[in-house]
């Protein structure tokens, strides 16, 4: 089972005298990455709020926004009345013109003239922000989980076409074989000199060693089997499955560079390319 780091959740909570919004997305990250926007009358609950989310989500790219909209008789801005009162006398000192509701529309206006209460943070209130936090991480949980099912399919499928090819460099290394072994008797036919029939086949035996892939066949078969394994277990192993697929790597590149037959090339190419299609799609993987 695997899990995309790409998710969505929202929760709505309807309080009240307001109501609260509670949002947080994912992206692909190699860490967690956590972006906080909220209230400043919940900063003191900022680290509670983001232990939960990373103990679930784990790795991404993760925004966290608290929206809050008053609707009741809640209200943290006050006039302060001391200071309007004093803008509205210095006003009146200056141009008296006795139009009282005019001077106090240009002095509540002026710097100072509303003060913020801080408001504390409700209990009962919070208990609801943290069940609606909730919801919206198992939305997200829920969305990596639909993703990642869909990522799965596609890594079968590429990794089951890799192993067809795979099928295709071994019915076609006998051939590849003998056309290296003609290649190399028609080069000493052409020199027109008598050679030891022995000794040539004992450097023949040898020179073919170097282009031997016996190895990389069973080892890239192992890690392709490997992969699967990886792929179906119960947690979501993106980092180990970019491992063995460097490895995988590694035996398709050696195969590539022993190869020395054009038809042999070209199946290689295939691999690669299915190969480098499963490393983009990794990058989302949890």
């Amino acid at each position: 089972m695997i899990k995309s780091m790409t998710g969505f959740g929202k929760s709505t909570l309807q309080l009240p005298t307001k109501n609260i919004t509670i949002e947080v997305k994912s992206l692909n990250s190699k860490n967690l990455d956590l972006n906080a926007r909220l209230p400043s009358q919940y900063r003191e609950k900022e680290l509670e709020m983001r232990k939960t989310i990373a103990n679930v989500l784990v790795r991404g790219k993760v925004d966290f926004s608290l929206f809050i909209e008053v609707t009741g008789e809640e209200n943290t801005t006050k006039i302060n009345e001391d200071i309007v009162q004093d803008y509205i006398t210095q006003l009146q000192s200056i141009h008296n013109s006795g139009d009282t509701l005019e001077m106090m529309k240009m002095a509540v206006r002026m710097p100072d003239a509303l003060k913020t209460v801080r408001a504390e943070v409700n209990e009962k209130e919070f208990e609801a922000i943290k069940k609606g936090l909730n919801e919206a991480i198992e939305a997200v949980e829920s969305y990596r989980l639909d993703e990642g099912k869909v990522l799965e399919k596609d890594f079968n499928t590429r990794i089951k076409n890799i192993s067809n090819l795979l099928n295709e460099v071994i019915k076609i290394d006998p051939e590849r074989i003998e056309a290296v072994r003609e290649r190399l008797y028609k080069a000493i036919s052409e020199l027109k000199e008598q050679v030891d029939e022995n000794r040539f086949e004992q450097e023949l035996v040898y020179y073919l060693e170097k282009f031997d892939i016996t190895e990389e066949k069973v080892r890239l078969a192992n890690h392709l089997e490997y992969f699967t394994t990886t792929l179906n277990s119960k947690d979501s192993n993106g980092k180990k499955l970019g491992f063995i697929t460097q490895e995988i790597g590694r035996e398709i590149n050696t195969i590539g560079s022993k190869s020395n037959y054009a038809s042999m090339q070209q199946v290689v190419v295939q691999m690669k390319d299915e190969l480098e299609k499963i490393k983009e799609q990794l990058l989302n993987i949890l």
